[in-house]
């Protein structure tokens, strides 16, 4: 019971937090990330370059700076078209829909993840981020309705106290 007392509260707090599961990466393993792809740009196989990047891309993405993010989403746009298997393009699409994810933009977010899925319906990091960007879209739609029912009800006792203010000088 209390266990799901627990579940419950923690639920709740990812409600109003914003809680998702998806990680989060510091600035140290941004700047490795760079140091990496800086040194293996001196001559090494274009496949260890490319490994190099898709680690940079996700570093980036997964950031908690804004300014990061939107780096490594021009990085995995810009290396979209280069992608030769299905896999690699899986990958770089879920990658872009977590920046996109991150930077707020829920629905181009879910546009991508959707497109994972279709590769590959069992993926379970792609459910998993589908169900965040849907809560979080949910959540925000509830606090909107929130704001403007509020917006309303103040409304409508401002108006309501005016109306008694003028009936009373009557």
């Amino acid at each position: 019971m209390d266990a799901k007392i627990g579940n419950f509260f923690e639920s709740v707090g990812n409600f109003f937090t914003g809680g998702d599961q998806i990680p989060w990466c510091d600035s140290d393993i941004v700047k490795g990330c760079e140091r990496e792809v800086a040194e293996v740009e001196k001559g090494s196989s274009d496949e260890l370059k490319s490994e190099c990047i898709m680690r940079l891309s996700w570093a980036l993405v997964h950031s908690k700076r804004p300014e990061d993010v939107q780096r490594g989403i021009a990085m995995l746009e810009a290396s979209l078209g280069g992608s030769n298997s299905p896999l690699q393009m899986r990958e770089k699409m879920y990658l872009l829909a977590v920046g996109y994810y991150r930077s707020g933009d829920y629905a181009r977010s879910r546009q991508l993840v959707e497109r994972c899925l279709e590769i590959a319906p069992d993926w379970r990091q792609a459910s998993t981020l589908k169900k965040s960007i849907e809560d979080k879209i949910t959540k925000d739609g509830v606090i909107g309705i929130g704001i403007a029912a509020t917006a309303v009800t103040a409304v409508g006792l401002l108006a309501g106290g005016i109306a008694a203010a003028l009936s009373r000088k009557k």
